[in-house]
């Protein structure tokens, strides 16, 4: 279904702009720059940098790709900044480990905003998102993913949102207690990679925290579950959901992106999905030679066959000059990317299902990065490319923001008030 396009507060200077330019007939960029000045421009995931963070995954010098001069640089005015925890033992100690590693992206969160208080604050709500763009400040929002941090408990979902955290996604690499992962299970040894499925999508768990993350209001993010897991999620869902950072599956034939079947349905029930900027999810990789090529470099590095993107498992190479060397040959095999081919992930959801239920989130800080559109300061080339490829200045607000801000009201519609408060 289409669902109503929910309209964030914008400054007057840029309406009024707006619309004496609308009068008249305009380029594409002069209607790329009504866009980014209208529109509430919103990455709907990245990563937060703590000293374990590859440097491989960051700016020049180890910087944060979405620093807060990156983000006014790029005219970004609000980002969701993920609590995500990587793949480990699903034991009592590897659980705490896990929440060890949240509670410090949480802490450097914090640190963030406390770094910058007359840029940057923390928003909990639409209300607080519009409030921190009529104030001139950037919208930090928290998400959280990978219920290992959990620990096994639902109710951790309930202290993670007393600290602020909106958006819960229940899936990183591999199967953990709630949910099957669209990136199979491994146990640390490259030998006995799988990919069969545990639950056969949610867990009777992970079933219990969609339906909690309802209860308080916050929205369910379905990036990285499997396909039976995100299916599952929508339907049990009373509000829609968003796909926080996924690309289309048609296009880029790994597990990690979102099969037609999926993009039906987040349309259907009014959700978005948000495209990142991450080369291997979004580059053709339909050539049996480029095909040929990746198992042939995986293979040569000592990785298994059988993957779910051309990258997996390569954390699991001996030393970082062996990784360096896996992931700079890799590179050249499939390439980095471009601004090109994430338009044509943007192309293929509007066509599909509409341009009321596609963004943007570019999982900055964590692998992404493409030519053309390496931080958030090169924001601008997106809604470029987009006003040249015919959409409108409408059309571009609801996709930089305006379909994220319309779902998040949703979800926060469907609270039980007594829980939220």
């Amino acid at each position: 279904m289409t669902s109503n396009f929910y309209l964030p507060i914008k400054p007057i200077a840029a309406i009024v702009a707006s619309v004496a330019l609308a009068a008249c007939t305009h380029t594409p960029a002069e209607r790329a720059e009504i866009a980014h000045a209208r529109a509430l421009v919103l990455d709907a995931h990245a990563d937060i940098v703590i000293p374990s963070t590859s440097k491989a995954y960051l700016a020049e010098g180890g910087a944060s790709k979405v620093s807060a001069e990156k983000l006014r640089a790029g005219g970004v005015d609000a980002v969701v900044m993920s609590v995500a925890v990587g793949p480990g033992p699903r034991t009592p100690a590897g659980d705490l480990a896990a929440r060890a590693e949240a509670d410090e992206k949480l802490g450097a969160v914090q640190a963030m905003l406390a770094a910058a208080p007359d840029e940057m604050m923390l928003a909990r709500s639409v209300a607080e998102i519009e409030q921190a763009r009529r104030a001139g400040k950037i919208a930090v929002l928290v998400s959280f993913q990978n219920a290992r941090a959990l620990q096994g408990q639902v109710s951790g979902v309930d202290a993670f949102y007393q600290q602020g955290v909106r958006i819960f996604a229940l899936n990183h690499i591999g199967h953990n207690d709630f949910s099957d992962s669209s990136r199979p299970n491994y146990n640390g040894d490259t030998a006995s990679y799988e990919v069969t499925e545990e639950h056969g999508g949610l867990s009777t768990l992970g079933s219990a925290v969609v339906d909690r993350v309802n209860d308080l209001g916050a929205g369910m993010d379905v990036s990285q579950m499997s396909k039976a897991a995100t299916l599952q999620t929508i339907a049990r869902s009373r509000a829609p959901v968003i796909a926080s950072h996924s690309n289309v599956q048609a296009i880029t034939n790994v597990t990690r992106n979102l099969s037609d079947e999926e993009i039906d349905r987040i349309g259907e029930t009014g959700g978005v999905i948000h495209v990142a900027a991450f080369g291997a999810y979004l580059v053709d990789l339909s050539q049996q030679s480029t095909l040929d090529e990746i198992v042939r470099v995986r293979l040569k590095h000592g990785l298994p066959e059988a993957y779910a993107y051309p990258y997996e498992l390569y954390w699991e190479l001996d030393g970082a000059a062996a990784k360096t060397a896996f992931l700079s040959e890799m590179r050249g095999v499939i390439g980095p990317g471009s601004v090109v081919d994430m338009l044509d992930h943007i192309d293929y959801i509007a066509a599909r299902i509409g341009v009321d239920h596609v963004g943007i989130g570019n999982d900055f800080n964590h692998g992404s990065g493409i030519e053309g559109y390496a931080d958030a300061s090169e924001a601008r080339a997106i809604t470029r490319g987009l006003a040249e490829r015919g959409y409108s200045v409408s059309d571009i607000e609801k996709i930089w923001g305006g379909n994220f801000m319309r779902v998040l009201a949703a979800a926060e519609q469907a609270a039980v008030p007594a829980l939220a408060e």
